[in-house]
């Protein structure tokens, strides 16, 4: 047998090295996705021995079902023992507030739930924080803003200098009322006022009811007005001050065992099909200067934009800031 050139010997090696890399990488590559799968089905939530759960309310609230999912996840695990909800929100939708509201209500029926406020429970934000049965806040924490809003957009000064109009026909006065495309009347103020004020009262009625006040000194409270969690725990809208310690504490008094840990339940991690938007997003935020993405998205401006129907919502001129 005739011996190889030494060219041959070379563009053997060449390709023995590229055959070692794509069996390495194509290894690599399903390992990567088997962990990930399995992180996705499994959601790095669910702990089989006891502990505590622990779930965040963060951001603008809405109808949320995959927390909504979550929450009931929660309640029906025969390994969670007690729960401490998070809550560090502006606020949002009432709708949304309500729903999330009822789901902490039913676990709070089988289990101790703790609600633990960080930088702003406000609005809805405090709506959910009601539902639990102690209330712990941080001495700086803003607190409250009880009360019902809708904003109206009016662009009919706009269409004007752009020289558009707008014909209706509709089968009464009020349908699809009030619109950006016309000045608001005195009779659709007054049919939204009905529905704002009636909402307003349903809030007002809750927190009467979930916290040791009578409803004339809610009343008093539910002008609008946010506290700090040191004003809140005085007129009684929290219970305590502290954080997480303290509302494992409170939880520990209720007869869970302090060995417990605290395990946070996160939602299922979409990377398996959004891999590459969430990269680009992460870079984007980068970009800006920013370190999440969540913030991305507010700076952007979007997260109001989905807010449809009666909101509950605490949003200072963010220009400003707090004085």
């Amino acid at each position: 047998m005739a011996s190889l050139s030494a060219d041959e010997l070379i563009d053997r090696r060449r390709i023995r090295r590229k055959l070692t890399f794509w069996r390495v990488a194509t290894i690599l590559i399903l390992i990567i996705s088997l962990f990930v799968l399995v992180r996705w089905m499994l959601g790095d939530r669910v702990a089989a021995t006891p502990h505590i759960a622990q779930i965040r309310i963060e951001g603008t609230i809405t109808e949320d079902e995959k927390l909504l999912d979550r929450l009931e996840d929660i309640r029906r695990s025969k390994a969670v023992r007690g729960v401490i909800v998070t809550v560090d929100s502006p606020g949002g939708t009432t709708a949304g507030g309500e729903a999330i509201y009822e789901e902490i209500r039913l676990i709070a029926q089988e289990k101790p739930v703790v609600a633990q406020v960080g930088t702003l429970a406000a609005s809805a934000g405090y709506m959910i924080a009601s539902a639990a049965d102690h209330i712990v806040a941080r001495q700086s924490s803003i607190v409250g803003s009880i009360g019902v809003l809708v904003q109206l957009p009016n662009l009919t000064g706009l269409m004007e200098k752009l020289g558009i109009g707008v014909e209706e026909v509709k089968s009464s006065p009020l349908k699809a009322e009030p619109s950006p495309f016309n000045e608001t009347t005195e009779e659709e103020r007054a049919m939204m006022r009905a529905m704002i004020m009636d909402s307003y009262d349903w809030f007002v009625d809750l927190v009467t009811e979930r916290r040791p006040l009578s409803r004339e000194e809610v009343l008093t409270l539910a002008d609008g007005s946010v506290f700090t969690g040191r004003q809140a725990a005085q007129a009684k809208l929290v219970d305590a001050l502290g954080g997480e310690r303290e509302a494992k504490q409170w939880l520990v008094e209720k007869g869970l065992d302090e060995n417990l840990q605290v395990v946070e339940w996160k939602p299922r991690s979409d990377d398996v099909s959004l891999f590459m938007p969430e990269i680009a997003s992460r870079w984007l935020a980068r970009v800006l200067g920013l370190s999440t993405e969540e913030q991305l998205i507010r700076a952007l401006g979007a997260e109001r934009i989905f807010l449809d129907g009666l909101v509950s919502v605490w949003q200072p001129d963010a220009s400003r800031g707090l004085d």
